[in-house]
């Protein structure tokens, strides 16, 4: 496999924000979270990254439903799955890690460091959170995926290689647009993707995505570097200028047609567990 040919194609279809207020085509519960996630893998997304909500349907790490999610989605598809470690502020260390822990997917998300949030409260993950986090995703055979707000985030990360926390080929997720954190221009992209060359080489793998208005973009870029995609609902609702999405479907079919274009194919999960190295391979995909 020419891993240089393939993108991975990560689909959020729910993320912590979204009501039904804002649109009514995101899905909250676990049912119609597995249904859209299952809808998306039958259309080509190679993973399905994933919150929940509680009975009120805000953020949350509620595990049982976690568990029914990822019960749900295992029994219909064979996508990928990476869990959130941060469905919500203020939560215990226990509460953020249990979801992976017990349910061992094969990634889970490593906020990999402390930010303002949205300029009203603190996305607080402590030096020892980080630490507790890469030692557990380790000794769960969970690949962490490296999420970046910011350039020090990356520098984190590296801090925790020399150390010997993390081990093997790190993947990062650049996330911009998120208000305390970078934006979601194409400059910090390239900005965020020059800090892992000049540390790395070519030892990473690397993801973007742009919140809001800053999708197209950071999608369109990401692709002519070689890079791999995140969309989904999770971090923007509407298909283009005033118009919502009906389905994460919907951004999963235009990102196939734009790597179709240039000559690329989206991973399949097999493909993106070969190109990741991931090793809590399910059983339908054994």
């Amino acid at each position: 496999m020419d891993e240089s040919s393939k993108v991975i194609l990560t689909v959020a279809c729910t993320g912590a924000w979204p009501q039904k207020s804002d649109t009514p085509y995101v899905p909250l519960s676990p049912q119609e979270e597995a249904d859209e996630i299952v809808r998306c893998g039958d259309a080509g997304a190679s993973i399905a990254h994933i919150h929940v909500r509680d009975d009120a349907f805000k953020a949350s790490m509620d595990f049982d439903k976690f568990a029914e999610t990822v019960r749900l989605v295992r029994a219909r598809s064979n996508i990928v799955l990476n869990l959130t470690t941060s469905g919500g502020l203020g939560l215990s260390d226990e509460v953020r890690m249990k979801p992976f822990q017990e349910l061992r997917p094969e990634m889970a998300s490593f906020d990999a460091g402390t930010m303002n949030w949205a300029h009203t409260t603190i996305f607080e993950n402590s030096p020892r959170f980080l630490e507790k986090l890469a030692n557990s995703m380790s000794e769960c055979n969970v690949k962490p995926e490296f999420e970046i707000f910011d350039p020090g985030m990356i520098y984190n990360v590296l801090h925790y290689m020399k150390k010997g926390l993390i081990t093997g080929r790190p993947h990062f997720q650049f996330v911009l647009g998120a208000p305390g954190g970078m934006t979601a221009e194409v400059k910090n992209m390239m900005f965020l993707l020059d800090i892992c060359k000049d540390n790395l080489g070519t030892n990473f793998t690397w993801s973007a995505l742009g919140i809001g208005r800053g999708h197209l973009p950071i999608i369109y870029a990401a692709l002519a570097m070689g890079g791999h995609v995140r969309v989904g609902m999770e971090d923007n609702i509407f298909y283009r200028k005033g118009q919502l999405a009906k389905s994460n479907v919907e951004f999963v079919d235009r990102v196939k047609r734009t790597v179709a274009e240039i000559d690329r194919t989206v991973a399949t999960p097999d493909e993106t567990r070969k190109i990741l190295g991931l090793k809590n391979v399910p059983a339908t995909a054994a």
